[in-house]
């Protein structure tokens, strides 16, 4: 039986998490969503996951406070989750910006899917 990789998309925007989902379901991934930090933390608790595709901002908890706190995790393997920003203020960031606030990477909105395709494959090969 084939073990899926699982990825976490954190997006408020129910568009970009629908078309998300359905490109990496068609690389066989197994997906799950939030539409916030608080609901990340809350999956967080209950699955193990590969990756991490994170809104930077969202309602109720932003992405870079829920970064944050993830890395703050007492389960090191859950602390050490890659990280994936995605954000339509790229530019107010550097890449050691998003790095010290515990994020891997980031994507540009809007959305390339190949890149998220080789993103997400690169952060999962192992």
């Amino acid at each position: 039986m084939q073990e899926y990789k699982k990825v976490l998309i954190a997006e408020d925007s129910s568009v970009i998490q629908k078309l998300t989902k359905k490109i990496l379901e068609n690389q066989n991934y197994r997906i799950f969503a939030a539409k916030n930090g608080t609901q990340v933390l809350e999956l967080l608790q209950q699955e193990e996951f590969n990756v991490i595709l994170m809104d930077i901002n969202m309602p109720v908890m932003n992405g870079i406070e829920c970064a944050g706190k993830i890395r703050l995790l007492k389960d090191k393997k859950k602390s050490q989750i890659p990280i994936i920003a995605i954000t339509g203020n790229a530019m107010n960031y550097t890449l050691d910006e998003f790095r010290r606030f515990g994020i891997n990477d980031y994507l540009q909105k809007p959305i390339n899917f190949d890149k998220l395709v080789t993103m997400v494959n690169q952060y999962t090969a192992n």
